[in-house]
């Protein structure tokens, strides 16, 4: 059972505060997070929750075909360094006593996997979060981090956190709300924000149908971002890959594109590609701090 955030998590529903019920039922004991006004959510079996309530979403989740695609490249170890990247930018300001971190859009978990392991032994606790959209997903980032809670939840309504709970929250290609960030973030808390770069993934992109990089997306980032937060430091990282063609299929639909294309049809088209595929991918950190209010 995830190390459940009981002062941090508010329900979906009422926004009480939520805590861990005693009994989810015969399939889970234990499992449940429950309100003051007993609304209840029981953990899935792969052990995430849905927070999914009312009119759910409107926002196009991740399919499981995707899922697996992203899984099985991040788990081949390629973006590794980034996730080295992010976990650095992000450790060094936990609080040593205890730290709340934030991943949303978590995906399948492999940053937030990368970022609790290299939490120094001197930080006595560290509560995490991931939040995704997608319950394929969150099935994935349940084995993957068991001590998170996982929570399906739309990133563009209220998030299902307290105000002032959180140290640090970090978006890695995904979607962003500055205000709902703002809300639940400490005072002085950090948000890090990785988008790719233009050229990022260049060489393949005509192949594969994979979205472009839009001109001006870093300073339309900062831009959205600064009503509520000020940028803390930038760090660009260029990662020279090379990639089979199976690797290349998985990479293209691992993303956005993915919810446009036939895996099928779009293996085939690269079948004639090489044993190795040399592609540079280019990524921006960008760590943001939360700007203090006005007196």
């Amino acid at each position: 059972m995830p190390s459940t955030p009981d002062l941090a998590l508010r329900c979906p529903v009422c926004r009480s505060p939520l805590s861990s019920a005693a009994d989810a039922g015969p399939a889970l004991p234990g499992k449940a997070l429950v309100c003051a006004a007993g609304h209840s959510f029981d953990a899935a079996k792969q052990g995430y929750f849905n927070f999914l309530v009312g009119k759910g979403t409107a926002f196009e989740a991740d399919t499981a075909e995707m899922v697996a695609a992203r899984f099985s490249f991040l788990d081949g170890g390629h973006y590794r360094p980034l996730a080295d990247a992010v976990a650095a930018a992000v450790v060094p300001f936990l609080p040593r006593d205890a730290a709340t971190v934030l991943d949303s859009g978590t995906g399948t978990g492999h940053y937030l996997r990368v970022l609790l392991d290299a939490a120094p032994a001197g930080t006595a606790r560290v509560t995490a979060i991931g939040l995704d959209i997608s319950k394929f997903a969150l099935r994935r980032a349940a084995r993957l981090n068991p001590e998170a809670t996982n929570l399906v939840c739309d990133v563009w309504q209220r998030l299902p956190v307290a105000d002032d709970a959180v140290d640090v929250i970090t978006v890695i290609f995904a979607p962003r709300n500055p205000p709902e960030f703002a809300r639940v973030l400490r005072p002085g808390g950090l948000l890090v924000v990785v988008t790719p770069r233009s050229g990022h993934l260049a060489a393949i992109a005509g192949q594969t149908g994979m979205l472009g990089i839009e001109e001006g997306k870093d300073d339309r980032l900062v831009e959205a971002m600064s009503g509520q937060f000020s940028v803390e430091f930038v760090r660009d990282l260029d990662l020279p890959l090379v990639l089979a063609p199976h690797e290349v299929v998985d990479l293209a639909y691992m993303g956005p594109a993915g919810h446009h294309l036939d895996r099928t049809a779009l293996a085939a088209r690269l079948a004639g590609l090489p044993p190795g595929t040399a592609v540079e991918a280019r990524f921006r950190i960008t760590v943001f701090r939360l700007a203090a209010p006005p007196r």
